[in-house]
């Protein structure tokens, strides 16, 4: 399979993909829109809201905006997203206060919503991992393909929670993944961190085992040593017989 740069501009490229099949490139499309971890804002807890938006509305506007999503972002993971506004003003996501540096709304002029003179707006949002499969929200972006030639031309668009050309590469690497765990139940080999786990198990069990002899042994001494102990005594009271004859 041969790939090449054919355009890029800003959240899209596109590639040609040559001595491939429709199948394969279907694979790489679907997995890279519905396998992709990506973050999103998946509970928000308001404290103050005397706005005209319902909590139910500006949730739902939190969950769509995109977040810059880390590769390897560890499951189960959490990003708290916090806001506290006060009108009369327009509030854009670029105010939303991230717990994690790193971490931020990827689009900052998306609007949250307009505050009058008096309204107050004060939430937090927890952002966690999810999938396209799961939910929309956690979609990382669009790639579709039409035949040219010989070739397939690939189109994909993200949705700015990494780059286009992200959304494709981790696609692979969820592929590769499923493929490793297939490979592993039919061979009937263990995951890799299991195996691991075995031989520091047996060594420890070696350890021990390799313990108990010194332990008998120091057992032992210690039993050898107390009668020796006790001859300096029965010296004494020989010679003490002795002079007594």
């Amino acid at each position: 399979m041969k790939l090449v740069l054919d355009k890029k501009h800003g959240n899209r490229i596109e590639f040609i993909a040559s001595d491939t099949s429709i199948s394969f490139a279907n694979m790489i499309r679907r997995y890279s829109m519905s396998r992709v971890p990506v973050l999103a804002i998946d509970k928000v807890v308001f404290y103050d809201n005397n706005s005209a938006f319902w909590d139910e509305y500006l949730a739902h506007r939190l969950g769509l905006m995109p977040i810059t999503t880390p590769d390897k972002f560890p499951e189960g993971g959490e990003v708290i997203f916090s806001l506290d506004a006060e009108g009369p003003k327009t509030v854009l996501s670029s105010e939303l206060e991230s717990s994690d540096k790193d971490i931020s709304i990827s689009q900052g002029q998306i609007i949250v919503g307009t505050l009058a003179q008096g309204q107050h707006l004060r939430f937090e949002g927890t952002a966690v991992i999810g999938t396209g499969k799961k939910h929309a929200k956690y979609q990382a972006g669009l790639v579709a393909y039409g035949e040219e030639d010989k070739d397939l031309r690939m189109f994909v668009e993200s949705f700015y929670q990494m780059k286009p050309s992200e959304v494709i590469l981790r696609g692979l690497d969820q592929i590769v993944g499923d493929l490793e765990l297939i490979e592993a139940e039919l061979s009937g080999k263990k995951p890799a961190k299991k195996t691991a786990e075995k031989p520091a198990k047996k060594t420890a069990e070696k350890t021990e085992a390799a313990e108990k002899p010194a332990k008998k042994t120091a057992e032992k001494t210690e039993a050898a040593e107390k009668p020796a102990k006790k001859k300096p005594a029965a010296k004494k009271k020989a010679t003490k017989k002795a002079k007594e004859e």
